[in-house]
């Protein structure tokens, strides 16, 4: 299944009260899960001749947040966070512009990252219109769902 099928279920799952629905296709399963505000994106790849055994699938929450600690704070400063489980890249590739950078401006709906994960890579969009401040991820680094990846001032 290709990026754009997934985000157009994603946009359709968004506009619907649908709570959770699980596609699989090609050998590759994939559950979105709605939650307030995010749809949560999870595959897993499954070999045509066999079933993948369980302790393949690893969960979120088997790996603790990130200390809150690390960001600091500040009352105006909105967290852009990572809507799915994989790893942040900065930039599309090497030799490519970084995406967004400290003190860049950003409007609602500009891509800031990049996140891999089964080998699917996922732009990013913020959120929010503002101007970054603190980049909290470094580059080609894991990251779990929820997680803080940039701080941005929306004034």
């Amino acid at each position: 299944m290709d990026i754009k099928k997934i985000q157009e279920l994603i946009k359709l799952i968004n506009k619907s009260n649908i709570g959770e629905i699980t596609i699989e296709e090609e050998g590759t399963k994939i559950t979105l899960k709605q939650k307030k505000e995010h749809v949560h994106v999870q595959s897993v790849s499954v070999p045509m001749q066999q079933q993948a055994p369980q302790q393949q699938i690893v969960s979120s929450q088997s790996i603790p947040p990130p200390a809150a600690a690390e960001a600091p704070k500040a009352d105006n400063l909105i967290t852009v966070k990572s809507p799915m489980i994989g790893t942040f890249y900065r930039q599309a590739g090497p030799g490519k512009p970084v995406f967004a950078n400290i003190g860049d401006e950003i409007e609602q709906g500009t891509v800031v990252c990049i996140i891999e994960a089964m080998k699917l890579f996922n732009e990013i969009e913020s959120e929010v219109k503002g101007k970054i401040v603190k980049v909290l991820v470094e580059d080609a680094s894991p990251v779990e769902y929820d997680q803080p990846l940039f701080l941005v001032d929306p004034s």
